[in-house]
Formats: structure tokens, C-alpha cells, sequence
């Protein structure tokens, strides 16, 4: 069996229980941001989309999807800080060759479509759309189980 196209099902049915669950529109309380944290750590596991499942764990939660769609992209930032920093201590200095003008042209065409990304997807979250990811998920992971 797949555990990527098992994982993508275990998105699946978080996001469909965040759907149904019925909306209180609470803020995010400590104790929740905690819980969406260790949320998060699970999503490292292939086949657990990050974002699906913080949200999906906000919704269970109670809160609101404008201000999860928001905090869900927050969190996000410490993670990639933190593995670029790993990256850079790591790296010997004789090995990065890197020339600053191609450089600075990936920078700012990562930061657009990464800006875009996230406009985007806040905007699904917003709009409660979140059943179709839902669907393409478990289309995918049956894929993946029944094919791969």
C-alpha cells in the first residue's frame, strides 16, 4: 500500500470533518495555536498537505476560516526560516557558486507566485472550498494506492 496516496486520504477526511463541523467562529486561543502546531509537525509525513491540515485542524477547532487562512500561512514562515538557515550553516562555503543577479531573479519570482499562492488559496478558504480539495485528494491517494 502507498503512504503518500494513504496520507492524501487522511487529508481527505480532515478536511471533510473541518467542513462539516459546524462553525463557531472562535478566535485562535493559545491552546489552539498549539494544537495546530503539532497539526503542522504531523504534516511533515508524505501525503498530509501542510495547509489542509492546519486548517482543517482550526476549523475542528472552532475558529474562524479568514483568521485560520491567515495564521495557517503565518506559521508557515518559521519553518522555511529555519531550514534555510540549517542549509546555509551546513553548506561548505567552496560549494556555493551562486551569481547574485540570477540570484535576486529567483528571489522575487519565488516571492510572487509564493504571494499569489497564498492570496489565492485564502481566498478558497474564505469562499468554504475547501470539499474540493477534498475530492482531488482522495482521487489522487486512490490513484496512488490502487496504480503505484
Amino acid at each position: 500500500m502507498d503512504i503518500t496516496g494513504s496520507f492524501l486520504l487522511v487529508t481527505a477526511l480532515f478536511l471533510l470533518i473541518g467542513h462539516f463541523v459546524p462553525k463557531r467562529n472562535k478566535p485562535i486561543s493559545y491552546g489552539g495555536a498549539f494544537v495546530i502546531g503539532i497539526a503542522q509537525a504531523l504534516a511533515t509525513l508524505p501525503g498530509l498537505s501542510r495547509s489542509g491540515t492546519t486548517i482543517s485542524t482550526g476549523l475542528i477547532l472552532g475558529n474562524s476560516k479568514e483568521e485560520l487562512a491567515r495564521f495557517s500561512f503565518l506559521m508557515v514562515i518559521v519553518p522555511v526560516i529555519g531550514a534555510n538557515f540549517l542549509q546555509l550553516i551546513t553548506t561548505e562555503p567552496e560549494a556555493v557558486n551562486v551569481v547574485f543577479f540570477p540570484l535576486v531573479i529567483a528571489f522575487v519570482a519565488a516571492f510572487v507566485s509564493g504571494y499569489a499562492a497564498c492570496r489565492w488559496m485564502i481566498n478558497i478558504v474564505r469562499k468554504g472550498k475547501l470539499g474540493w480539495f477534498a475530492l482531488y485528494c482522495i482521487l489522487v491517494g486512490l490513484s496512488l494506492i490502487i496504480f503505484a
